[in-house]
């Protein structure tokens, strides 16, 4: 579903109806990257105006364009009927497997294939692949008019794991599994307040207002108006947001990403491929568990995403903010952000494909 359209049903041609923001939103993404850049690179002192102001690791005007961006998407969500996702066993062990087995061995392996000599960025990859995604994917989900109740339920799922199994999986991926294979080591400490903090500013507060706002809404107007009349004006501002966060994010490490146009192409190759790859099972082993069109998109967008917000944080406060391992964090969104917004187009167009009179497939 588009991020600006909230009346039509997944399957009621949300494509031929978008807004002119919508239709745009590749061209959109590419000029506030570009903008971010050129800030990054010509304005002096703007990486340390930005991170001056903190919550723990999050940058406040980072965490401030997130939560725009966060907060309509998660005011569209059926709260009411999440209970049908949390009982789907079928969508919730292939996301648990793809997310938490699946994408951090492939980034390790990708990684290693494509970076064996230079192992800061590598590191950072390995990083990357550990932060599975708890923001964007929302946004690329509703483009692509997958389950908003299954990605609300995906989303809140990673974000415990998130918690639990970083620091064990950054542990086991740069320390124990490549001594296992006689490659070098990595030592890296990770703070678990760091990834709580990101957890609850990136998804928690918007989480609780999109819930205040749907609950008390309908209660005041029904659902007709909320979704007919409200929807609609605040829908725009996810949009506003999340280019606003890309400014912000591509501002922070203009100059690394202009001065090293190389090593932003090295790191972007194994990017690519993961991206490709993890979409691409997601949604062909989804379908072969038998789940909709709608569920295996979300199935798809949230095993392909990662929280580089996070990922960034990590690698800034174990390793520096001008560290190898911190670039190879910021050219994730370089690649992640225009690659999700082409996948979203690819699966609607694999949907009419591979999901035959399915009625959650949207129509042209």
């Amino acid at each position: 579903m588009s991020a600006t359209t909230t009346t039509a049903a997944p399957h009621q041609g949300v494509m031929k109806d978008l807004s002119f923001l919508d239709r745009w939103l590749p061209a959109w993404i590419i000029a506030a990257m570009v903008a971010g850049l050129l800030l990054g690179r010509f304005v002096p002192g703007l990486d340390t105006a930005l991170e001056a102001v903190r919550i723990g690791e999050v940058s406040v005007p980072i965490a401030i364009g997130l939560l725009v961006m966060m907060y309509p998407v998660l005011a569209k969500v059926r709260y009411d009927e999440t209970h049908r996702v949390a009982g789907d066993k079928r969508l919730l062990g292939a996301s648990l497997v793809l997310n938490w087995i699946v994408g951090p061995a492939l980034m390790f392996a990708l990684a290693w294939i494509f970076l064996p000599d230079l192992p800061e960025y590598r590191t950072g990859l390995i990083i990357v692949g550990l932060a599975r995604c708890i923001a964007m994917v929302l946004i690329w989900n509703d483009l692509a008019c997958g389950d908003r109740e299954a990605a609300a339920v995906l989303v809140a799922i990673n974000s415990v794991f998130q918690v639990i199994a970083f620091g064990a999986l950054g542990w086991f991926y740069l320390q124990v599994l490549p001594s296992w294979l006689g490659l070098p080591t990595t030592s890296a400490e990770f703070s678990v307040w760091s990834i709580v903090v990101s957890v609850l500013v990136f998804l928690g507060i918007p989480l609780v207002a999109g819930f205040l706002t749907r609950t008390l809404g309908e209660k005041a107007r029904g659902r007709e108006w909320y979704e007919g009349t409200f929807l609609p004006k605040l829908g725009p501002w996810a949009l506003y947001g999340l280019l606003f966060t890309i400014v912000l994010l591509f501002a922070l490490q203009g100059d690394a990403i202009t001065s090293n146009p190389w090593d932003v192409v090295r790191i972007a190759l194994p990017l690519l491929v993961y991206f490709f790859l993890m979409f691409g099972i997601g949604l062909l082993a989804s379908r072969a568990l038998g789940l909709n069109y709608a569920k295996s998109t979300t199935v798809a967008f949230t095993a392909a995403g990662n929280n580089f917000e996070l990922a960034i944080a990590v690698a800034i406060g174990t390793f520096g903010v001008t560290s190898g391992q911190a670039l190879a964090g910021v050219v994730g969104p370089l690649i992640e952000v225009p690659v999700l917004v082409a996948l979203v187009y690819v699966s609607l167009w694999a949907g009419r494909r591979l999901f035959p009179h399915d009625a959650t497939v949207p129509a042209r």
